[in-house]
């Protein structure tokens, strides 16, 4: 029997906006009129290395960022936070009386120059379809039509520049077809997201005036696979922990002492078993105690969604058995492990049992959730194993009076999770924009699996938060070969110019 759903009389609700016709849009007619000025202005941007560490060039990119808006008529200025500056800009409307916070981060994720194909990371190059299907680079046109299909690979092209490029091409369409934005706008731009947002905490609570806002919208992330625009209503927090389980002081002979000595491998091992059951659950006790349950609309618009096909990711069964789905999983703290480390294995593997062994986790969390609640829980159950605790390497006295024995050490104090309520008038209005600019009805997810910095704005500033991802989700952010397929750099530059104009 075909299941029904609730979906069709969600989008009746949140969406009630007209289909504004296609043909004849000026904004549209803008953007293919000026396909080269916005390439060429995003390649310019794209050739400023920008890793955060690198404080020479991420204040190059600061400075193009303030010619970039200043240009627009945008009033700007740094906000200082002792790394890497943020961007703030502001741009009235007469006689709005919404306020929307548009964010967008311009640093990048460190690169691997050697597994760039073909050319460097900040060597911006249009190839004429996807790499893995064989695109081919080819010179950047003087004019247009630029092809939907080709992809513009540089380091940040999809994770942020490209979107904030499009920011600015769209209050250029909206001002050459004598229109202009029906909502106060205030921008913000980090420099060190990827670095894991050190300042942005400070930056919120020591410029709270300057950044209130009525909604913020974070111009951050993929969209959906379907191609049609996406809204997203929330995001998991996220800390991470290193585990060390000591073994004898030195690596011994596996002949000589191996059954005798204990192995740190294999207590790692056992301790990291403990902490989930054959279905996937985590049974660290209170590890689900704070979650807050998804709303029966939220459940809604998840069913209403295709599932993800394990098969496609190479393995056969969701943890939790068949029929659990993604959005389902990711609406709750999770723990993984992300990596492990024992002395040695392929070639260099050597008979012998360790001298400790290393787990990097990572914990996801969602509203309500605290991050460094997750890691004290950890530690709680780690002592339940059995396990002494200690905060640096064992000296001989420890080691002697303890038979298991191990270090937690949190990586990153991390942030929490958010996730802004379906009916939120300000939101519900930026949804009824995007719908209304767009041919294709909009996917609205009520969170995404991934962690941004947004805890602060609603804790902060009591400000909701929601997601305008807008790049192709093939775009291999903070990976090698990173790109942006250009057809969606045309399509959010018409949404982001819709949310401008519409949300009023």
């Amino acid at each position: 029997m075909k299941r029904r759903t609730l979906w069709p009389t969600i989008l009746t609700v949140l969406l009630p906006a007209a289909l504004q016709g296609q043909r004849g849009d000026p904004v549209r007619a803008y953007v293919d009129a000026h396909q080269p000025e916005v390439i060429g202005e995003l390649v310019r941007f794209l050739a400023i290395p920008n890793v955060a560490s690198d404080s020479v060039n991420i204040r190059r990119n600061a400075t193009a960022l303030l010619e970039m808006m200043g240009r627009r008529g945008i009033r700007t200025r740094l906000l200082e936070g002792g790394g890497p500056p943020m961007v703030f800009g502001e741009l009235p409307a007469p006689g709005a009386r919404t306020t929307l916070l548009i964010y967008a981060h311009y640093d990048g994720q460190p690169v691997d120059t050697a597994r760039w194909v073909g050319h460097g990371p900040w060597q911006p190059v249009l190839r004429d379809r996807a790499l893995e299907r064989g695109g081919r680079i080819i010179p950047i046109p003087a004019r247009g039509p630029f092809d939907p299909e080709w992809r513009l690979y540089a380091r940040s092209s999809s994770d942020d520049k490209g979107p904030i490029v499009a920011l600015m091409a769209a209050l250029d369409a909206l001002r050459a077809s004598g229109r202009a934005p029906r909502v106060n706008l205030k921008f913000l731009f980090e420099g060190d997201e990827e670095a894991g947002s050190p300042q942005l905490e400070r930056i919120v609570r020591e410029h709270g005036a300057l950044l209130r806002s009525d909604l913020v919208v974070m111009a951050d992330g993929p969209q959906d696979p379907s191609g049609r625009p996406t809204l997203v209503f929330g995001a998991r927090g996220i800390t991470s922990a290193q585990i060390t389980v000591y073994g004898p002081n030195r690596p011994l002979h596996s002949g000589h002492y191996g059954n005798w000595a204990p192995n740190p491998a294999m207590e790692l091992a056992r301790l990291l078993a403990s902490m989930k059951n054959d279905s996937g659950r985590v049974t660290i006790r209170g590890w689900y105690d704070d979650v807050l349950p998804l709303s029966p609309e939220e459940r809604a618009a998840i069913a209403a969604l295709p599932d993800d096909e394990p098969a496609a990711f190479g393995f056969a069964v969701p943890e939790g058995g068949r029929g659990v789905r993604r959005l389902e999983s990711i609406a709750e703290p999770s723990l993984n492990v992300r990596g492990l480390s024992s002395l040695y294995v392929g070639p260099q593997a050597r008979t012998l049992v360790p001298d400790r062994a290393v787990a990097e986790l990572d914990m996801r969390v969602v509203p309500a959730v605290a991050p460094e609640r997750q890691v004290e829980r950890l530690m709680a159950h780690i002592r339940a194993q059995g396990f002494h605790l200690v905060s640096e390497d064992p000296d001989s006295a420890t080691r002697a009076a303890h038979p298991r024995i191990a270090r937690v050490l949190a990586r990153e104090s991390g942030y929490g999770g958010i996730r802004t309520p379906f009916g939120h008038p300000v939101a519900r209005r930026v949804v009824e924009a995007v719908r209304a600019g767009s041919a294709l009805p909009p996917v609205v997810i009520p969170t995404m699996g991934g962690s941004i910095p947004a805890a602060w704005f609603p804790e902060v500033l009591g400000t909701q938060v929601i997601l305008l991802p807008t790049v192709n989700p093939d775009n291999n952010q903070h990976a090698e070969n990173e790109n942006l397929r250009l057809g969606n750099l045309w399509e959010a530059i018409r949404t982001f110019a819709a949310v401008m104009e519409g949300t009023r």
